[in-house]
């Protein structure tokens, strides 16, 4: 019996291990896209300040 539940808390171990490496992949796509949705917001931001001739943002400049 011994060796079967060695066997079972191995297995276990193992889908923990892929479940973090999946999560661990996911969390680095996910900081991807938002480093790019960052990118994005300000790029809009300054086109639409520019387009207003408007300070939105609160930092003193337009654009």
């Amino acid at each position: 019996m011994g060796i079967f539940w060695d066997l079972l808390q191995q297995d276990e171990l193992d889908k923990q291990q892929k479940q973090a490496d999946s999560v661990e992949d996911r969390v680095t796509v996910l900081e991807a896209e938002l480093e790019k949705t960052r990118v994005l917001l300000k790029k809009t931001l300054v086109a639409l300040e520019s387009h207003l001739n408007q300070d939105i943002d609160g930092d003193g400049t337009t654009g």
